[in-house]
């Protein structure tokens, strides 16, 4: 509670760049992110305890229900690091291991998860406990995700392998190349499958979203390897690979405990991935890169994403909150990650707004006038669902502004 302690007089907190001894006050708050994966056990320990099955549903219980009312207690985050200090951070290998640490604990979590739908544990397990214990693999097999994202980034090829490792529980290592070389360059623009538009909801997006990812990611890998001269099929071919590594561990898991299991790492699965795509929806909703006069898109800059900077959330998503400066920097590592001011902020963090995402109503409630807000009132600058442009230029574009829209949507 030291961030409460902090706040100014009016209830916000001043951002904490000065060069003068400055300190991570997260440091080792960072750890918690790690020990997500122990969901399973504490969940299992807390039915053979208690005997209540609401346990199982533990995982869901935390991300929509505990850390939005604690990002709104503990409020935002103060700690931003001053330039002098980035270097040094970066070479702290205390950070590195805090994601690592993520890996051998999230693939413990599948094994005993998959032991307990198989009948193990000493107890007897509904089929609304198991669906809730799919739930809390599928919302770690989403974090590592997260993690993946962070490592996959990064220049040491061990740290790329653990990033298609993380993602192998998920069926989702396609993203490893289609994010960091399909998203971070068409990012806010009509090209971007993983980029939503103003009016869309979260149940059109995901499908979309789903869909474009993975042809992008076999273009993308079709050409490379169409560069180079070699067929694309072969294991070299990252999409091939990941693919094989996944049906390769559900094989081994389907052998080890049972077809039994089956239906339940399919369901964890598309968890996972589809709260990749939740907090994808999220990100860069109505937010448009300008193309320019020669034809080109204006370069990303920091208002090209929302960004939420809360405590807790930044703790347990690794900064993935203070997105614009990885998009700015997507080389630089999580614990480097400074809030600006520049980029467009969410009303709350990230799990609120994972719960407002479920509800297209409240969510464009909230959210259409932020992305009017942003562009000054001028809807012909965001970003628009094609099925809905008519509709919201009929209600926000303004009558003086002409009834032709200048810029591309």
């Amino acid at each position: 509670m030291g961030y409460l302690n902090r706040m100014t007089p009016s209830g916000t907190m001043p951002m904490a760049t000065s060069n003068r001894a400055w300190r991570d006050a997260k440091k080792y708050l960072w750890l918690l992110g790690s020990i997500v994966p122990g969901f399973v056990a504490a969940s299992w320990l807390a039915v053979q305890i208690s005997g209540l099955g609401v346990f199982w549903w533990i995982a869901p219980i935390v991300t929509f229900g505990i850390i939005p009312v604690l990002d709104h207690v503990v409020g935002p985050d103060a700690d931003n690091p001053p330039d002098s200090v980035v270097a040094q951070l970066e070479d702290d290998r205390f950070y590195r291991w805090a994601t690592y640490l993520y890996l051998p604990s999230q693939y413990l979590s599948l094994l005993f998860a998959c032991w307990l739908w198989a009948g193990g544990g000493w107890l007897t397990m509904t089929f609304v406990d198991k669906l809730g214990l799919m739930a809390t693999v599928g919302i770690i097999g989403g974090v590592a995700i997260n993690v993946a994202h962070e490592l996959g980034h990064k220049r040491p090829q061990a740290e790329k392998r653990l990033s298609k490792l993380a993602l192998v529980q998920s069926w989702y290592g396609h993203f490893f190349v289609e994010h960091n070389r399909g998203h971070h360059v068409r990012v806010a623009t009509a090209d971007d499958p993983a980029s939503s538009r103003m009016g869309e909801t979260l149940y059109f997006f995901i499908p979309r979203s789903v869909a474009g990812g993975v042809r992008s990611a076999w273009r993308l890998e079709s050409e490379r390897w169409a560069r180079a001269g070699q067929s694309r099929w072969t294991l070299k071919n990252d999409v091939l690979s990941a693919w094989l590594a996944s049906f390769a561990l559900f094989a081994v898991l389907t052998v080890w405990f049972g077809a039994v299991v089956v239906p339940w790492l399919i369901g964890q699965a598309v968890i996972s991935f589809c709260l990749l795509e939740m907090v994808n929806y999220m990100e860069h909703y109505g937010l448009q890169r300008q193309k320019l006069p020669n034809g080109r898109y204006e370069r990303v800059r920091a208002s090209h994403s929302w960004n939420s900077n809360t405590v807790i959330a930044n703790v347990c998503l690794f900064h993935l909150q203070r997105h614009s400066d990885h998009h700015a920097h997507p080389l630089r590592r999580y614990q480097a990650l400074r809030h600006t001011d520049e980029a467009p902020q969410f009303p709350g963090g990230y799990g609120t707004m994972l719960l407002l995402a479920l509800l297209p109503p409240l969510w464009r409630r909230v959210m259409d006038p932020r992305v009017l807000d942003h562009y000054g009132g001028d809807i012909r600058l965001a970003g628009l669902c094609p099925r809905h442009e008519k509709r919201l230029l009929a209600r926000y574009l303004p009558a003086s502004a002409g009834a032709e829209r200048s810029c591309v949507s």
